[in-house]
């Protein structure tokens, strides 16, 4: 029998629920289980796609093409398990099922209702899911917090589900406990709070995984206990640490494992040891020697922060190669526009060992983009694009090169006589017709590597699956100028028709993928681009002597 795991979060949301599931699975895997994750969003959205990534953070990508919360690449990158389309669901997802069969006589002529027509078809999606993962235990996140109205029917499945298989089912309470700085104590009584909004929605926490600056203390753990009518030993300190991966041996610690085990009544299956993650978590907190990378982009400012979360992948993915070189990773944000507005500025990249251009959509900082790639291309900077951030250095290396003053891309200046980058054809009626959700081109597609390149040094393999998330590719009728020019495409779709990957053999690094090798980067291995890329940002050391004269 499957058993299942509810993550739910109480006062404030951002606070970590996602990182707490994966690291519960982790665990799990830890005694020898088949885990698998869910992620529900409680959005009318269908699916995170047509979601501006400030607001809501990165667009991960599934194996399958499903468009998703960020929260799915933290399990994939935890659990080192591919996660599905069928592991995602929203509000909007769900309705449109329910009414779709609706509309199909699939209820037999009955009044379809809100209750309990919607939570069914929420554990139906469970159970879906479950089938196909094959998991002995299934983890189930429920974004947001326990008291937005629009987590009741999410929470309801939830409660139906325990009714019906008391000894299967748990509940994770993530919550937070502020320390206000002006009265110096850990409070508790919104924990209490969530609590019992939790119990207002038919359901007991089994545990609490206590979210704070500071770890929980005794005496705060015992009024917890009290207050929300549980064990004080299934109340979990979850304190603030350096690094995301700390946390799953942070729970080791609490052995929260053996608890969750004894709750839902199984004994492990096998000890497969924390070893290889306890090194990595070493690694991370004894490098000391930095390679510092620059990432040019623009979904990163929201007001007067900084929105990492929007390429959240990205990041990860600097972080696990440099770490695979016993590097310390020092990664600036560097915002497109800055480019445009102060030109001058440009030479602040010898600052930086090497510089990535990540995705994105729009015209944004576009112009500031194309400067940084020149800069990094003319002064032998190892740089690295990622789907738009080749299509750029394509567009660059046009105009500055090939002699295409006007090139472009169609999604800059769709009437242009120099479309170096155009419309994909099957993409050309999506757009006339308006349909923008769920129409790119999504998933893994199969590559050809061409042997002899820095793509085939990385990879070590002529053929090659990668995730796609665009619209736009490579004008096949600027492929034979671009090539004479010196520009090799190292990867191209089996038919030929497509250019995955473009780079610059006489240059130190100078590569850009149409695909988003990010999502497939996992802590213990990295990713092969990325790992090449940081092998050569170390050796090539371009920051050397410049670290003090980059301005944020």
């Amino acid at each position: 029998m499957t058993k299942y795991i509810f993550v739910v979060g109480g006062v404030m949301s951002s606070v970590g629920k996602g990182i707490a599931a994966a690291s519960i699975g982790k665990i799990l895997q830890f005694k020898g289980f088949k885990v698998s994750a869910i992620k529900i969003d409680p959005y009318i959205n269908v699916d995170a796609g047509t979601m501006n990534p400030i607001e809501h953070g990165e667009v991960f990508v599934t194996e399958d093409g499903a468009e998703t919360d960020q929260d799915l690449s933290n399990y994939e990158r935890f659990l080192d398990e591919y996660i599905y389309s069928d592991n995602y669901m929203t509000t909007g997802r769900v309705y449109q099922t329910v009414i779709n069969k609706e509309r199909n006589l699939e209820y037999g002529g009955k009044c379809v209702e809100v209750v309990p027509h919607i939570p069914e078809e929420i554990i139906r999606r469970i159970n879906n899911a479950r089938d196909k993962s094959g998991a002995d235990i299934m983890i189930i996140e429920i974004g947001g917090t326990v008291g937005e109205y629009q987590n009741l029917l999410f929470l309801e499945a939830a409660r139906m589900m325990k009714l019906r298989n008391y000894k299967d089912v748990a509940f994770v309470l993530v919550s937070y406990l502020p320390i206000p700085s002006k009265v110096g104590e850990m409070k508790t009584k919104p924990t209490q709070y969530a609590a019992r909004t939790l119990n207002s929605a038919g359901i007991q926490a089994d545990f609490i995984l206590c979210r704070a600056e500071r770890a929980l203390d005794d005496i705060r753990k015992q009024k917890l206990a009290t207050n929300c009518n549980m064990f004080a030993d299934n109340i979990i300190s979850a304190p603030d640490v350096e690094s995301v991966y700390e946390v799953p041996l942070n729970f080791e610690k609490e052995k929260l494992a053996e608890k969750i085990l004894k709750t839902l009544e199984l004994e492990p299956k096998k000890e497969v040891g924390s070893e290889s993650w306890a090194n990595l978590v070493k690694t991370i907190e004894t490098a000391t020697e930095k390679v510092r990378i620059g990432i040019v982009g623009k979904y990163f400012q929201t007001g007067d922060f900084v929105m990492k979360d929007s390429y959240i992948s990205v990041l990860e993915s600097i972080k696990h190669a440099a770490w695979k070189l016993n590097k310390k990773p020092d990664i600036v944000w560097i915002n497109s526009e800055v480019y445009e507005q102060h030109p001058e500025r440009i030479n602040e990249l010898d600052a930086f060992d090497g510089v990535i251009v990540p995705g994105g959509f729009g015209t944004r900082g576009v112009e500031g983009k194309i400067s940084a790639i020149q800069y990094c291309r003319e002064k032998k900077i190892p740089y690295f694009g990622l789907c738009y951030g080749m299509q750029l250095a394509v567009i660059e290396y046009s105009r500055h090169v090939c002699g295409i003053s006007g090139a472009t891309t169609c999604e800059m200046d769709p009437n242009s006589a120099f479309k170096v980058i155009d419309l994909m054809p099957e993409q050309l009626k999506n757009m006339t017709d308006g349909r923008y959700g769920g129409t790119m081109r999504l998933g893994a597609y199969p590559c050809i590597v061409k042997e002899g390149t820095k793509a085939f040094e990385a990879y070590k393999s002529t053929e090659i699956s990668e995730r796609h998330r665009h619209r736009y590719e490579v004008n096949n009728d600027y492929r034979e100028q671009l090539e004479k020019a010196g520009m090799v495409f190292s990867g191209v779709s089996p038919d030929g028709h497509l250019v995955e990957m473009s780079e610059l053999p006489e240059h130190p690094f100078f590569l850009g993928v149409q695909f988003h090798p990010e999502f497939k980067s996992r802590p213990l291995e990295g990713h092969p681009l990325f790992n090449l890329f940081i092998e050569v940002c170390v050796r090539e050391n371009k920051s050397a002597g410049y670290k003090d004269r980059f301005k944020q």
